[in-house]
């Protein structure tokens, strides 16, 4: 289990996480941040968080992730945090959804004859 894997790809990670949506919430908490600290010259922040806890004792990790912002208004800030989880793989090229190495599907072409029936 100590082999050293390639690097995880973070763009596909990201589409992973929570379904890409995940990508999204940051994708608009950057926005509504910058937005807010042009419009009323105050500092923002946009903090994400990513947790780890192995899944049993397989290959799989539990994956908490966090977006949390400040956004400065006119008459203060505005804060907001979101957490949801996502299970992931663990292999030779990183993290992703899925098993690297998943079993072969067979479909027979044709049905047995207690399945007709």
């Amino acid at each position: 289990m100590s082999q050293q894997s390639t690097n995880t790809d973070v763009n596909a990670l990201l589409d992973d996480l929570d379904a890409g949506v995940f990508r999204e919430k940051i994708a608009r908490a950057l926005t509504d941040v910058a937005f807010g600290v042009v419009e009323h010259g105050k500092a923002g922040e946009v903090t994400i968080k990513l947790s780890f806890k192995r899944i049993a004792e397989s290959r799989q990790v539990n994956c908490d992730h966090k977006v949390s912002f400040i956004q400065p208004t006119a008459k203060g800030k505005k804060t907001e945090e979101n957490t949801t989880s996502t299970p992931l793989h663990v292999g030779r090229n990183g993290l992703s959804l899925f098993p690297e190495e998943q079993g072969k599907f067979q479909f027979d072409q044709q049905p047995n004859a207690t399945q007709r029936a």
